[in-house]
């Protein structure tokens, strides 16, 4: 009898199976890791073997190559976890990880969907930092240049830097809570702006993710829609973060 297909996690598949060749053992090798996904340090057999939808019998022989290699670890109790080797496989990517890479893209879908101006903060004591941006193709716009510094206490991005950075109001309470901020002539009395945040591993706070532009075209019927897509692409970029 063969196995069950695992169940991936809500891992999303980078090609469709009819466009790359895939390999299953390895699927089924890395499915065991992702049954740590959720920090859970110590798990199981039967507790693996329920995650990643395999037989007990399979997890051990593919758990078996994963710790030759360093992947996992079995404690004298029988609970698996994991070993070294994703770890230090982390620090290789991190150290040859430019953020640049990640942010200008998301920056550029941001402005071909909303038609305005996109940018990506950090903060840096009471001030955010314009890190990086892409202005809108109208023209009359939101103009903002990278190393620009803002106050953090108004506008969008500042808001949630805020309120991810630790903030303890109940304005930052609820923005934690919903996830995402449209802030209305908090800096000009004529824009509005949408950001949410964007984190990395662990949750920690990287930045905020942020369009703004002219108030009448930003605070409208629509801006439910925009509101989504800002919290979608920051939330898709924390991901390849590993957030």
């Amino acid at each position: 009898m063969n196995d069950p297909t695992p169940r991936r996690r809500g891992r999303p598949r980078a090609t469709d199976a009819a466009e790359a060749p895939r390999v299953e053992a390895v699927e089924r090798a890395l499915s065991l890791l992702e049954t740590f996904a959720d920090g859970r340090p110590r798990l199981s057999l039967a507790e693996m073997a329920q995650r990643a939808g395999l037989y007990p019998s399979t997890v051990l022989r593919l758990a078996a190559s994963l710790a030759q290699f360093g992947y996992l670890r079995r404690d004298e109790d029988g609970m698996f976890r994991l070993g070294p080797a994703p770890l230090r496989l982390g620090a290789l990517y991190q150290a040859g990880f430019n953020l640049a890479e990640v942010l200008r893209p998301a920056l550029a879908r941001l402005v071909e969907r909303s038609g305005e101006t996109a940018a990506f903060y950090v903060r840096d004591g009471e001030d955010r930092i314009c890190l990086y941006r892409q202005h809108g193709p109208r023209p009359i716009r939101h103009h903002v240049e990278e190393g620009a510094r803002l106050p953090v206490a108004v506008g969008a991005s500042g808001r949630v830097l805020s309120a991810f950075g630790g903030g303890t109001t109940e304005l930052d309470a609820a923005i934690r809570t919903a996830g995402v901020y449209l802030s209305r002539g908090e800096r000009d009395p004529e824009s509005a702006a949408v950001a949410a945040p964007v984190l990395g591993a662990g949750g920690r706070l990287v930045g905020a993710l942020s369009v703004t532009g002219l108030l009448g075209r930003i605070d409208t019927p629509d801006s439910p829609a925009l509101l989504r897509l800002v919290a979608e692409e920051a939330a898709a970029v924390s991901r390849m973060l590993g957030g």
